[in-house]
């Protein structure tokens, strides 16, 4: 499958893109695309050359990452010293990672903070949640907010998710609700086992969602990375990245 990088912004030490759903962040899978190579190939096509004429590699680092059928925005460095900085900053807490959640059914507050604890399962790539004594527990935190159908927000951003058509089942009893969630903790799986936890499951989501359709053999999350921002790690400026920049 051809895939098409979408850079929204790139200098000497950081270079920024949408991640579409259904590519991996990284892939050890042979031939498969992930952003990870897309990016080092648009890289390589610029790489200098050494005092012998050989190709310098280029240098990049995953900051962080999103889970293969989550789409969204990324950032990556170009060089250690921004790498540092980045890693500095998430580990800080310093990077705002704003989501978009198309869920079945509606929270019984419109705005709040979730905070639980989350426990991963390795062999069978899910997480779900736990004791906070339990071995291996790690504390979750996010905050979400209903997003009317009347807001401007609503309809601004419609375009993160794509057909829903055919990847989950008719169920005219339930309602869709759009949420508009920020990350607080950056743990496995996180937001889908919160909001599954709260009787709200991810749309698309054959993990944790009952009402997904699972008979086409993959997932398409309605879950978007629609904002990031984080200081550049030379300049210590303000970035701020959304969605509103992906060409369609």
């Amino acid at each position: 499958m051809r895939q098409d990088l979408q850079i929204l912004y790139e200098d000497s030490h950081i270079i920024v893109c949408y991640k579409p759903h259904g590519i991996p962040t990284q892939s050890r899978s042979p031939g498969q695309p992930d952003m990870e190579h897309m990016i080092l190939n648009h890289l390589a096509a610029s790489a200098r050359k050494n005092s012998a004429g050989a190709m310098i590699p280029p240098y990049l680092a995953v900051i962080h990452r999103l889970d293969q059928p989550v789409s969204g925005i990324l950032v990556f460095a170009k060089n250690p010293n921004a790498a540092k900085n980045l890693n500095k900053q998430l580990a800080s807490k310093s990077f705002g990672k704003h989501y978009l959640a198309l869920v079945d059914g509606i929270p019984k507050e419109k705005q709040g903070t979730l905070t639980d604890y989350i426990v991963k399962d390795g062999c069978a790539n899910i997480s779900r949640i736990c004791n906070k004594d339990s071995l291996g527990a790690k504390q979750a935190r996010l905050s979400y907010r209903v997003l009317p159908s009347t807001d401007p927000f609503y309809t601004q951003y419609t375009h993160a998710f794509p057909d829903s058509h055919g990847t989950d089942k008719t169920d005219n009893t339930r309602s869709k609700t759009l949420l508009e969630v920020v990350l607080d903790t950056g743990r496995h799986h996180q937001i889908r086992v919160q909001l599954a936890h709260i009787g709200c499951p991810i749309m698309g989501d054959t993990k944790y969602n009952p009402n997904a359709d699972i008979s086409h053999g993959s997932q398409t999350l309605r879950l978007c990375a629609y904002k990031l921002t984080f200081r550049h790690p030379a300049s210590g400026k303000m970035m701020k990245f959304t969605i509103d920049e992906i060409k369609e």
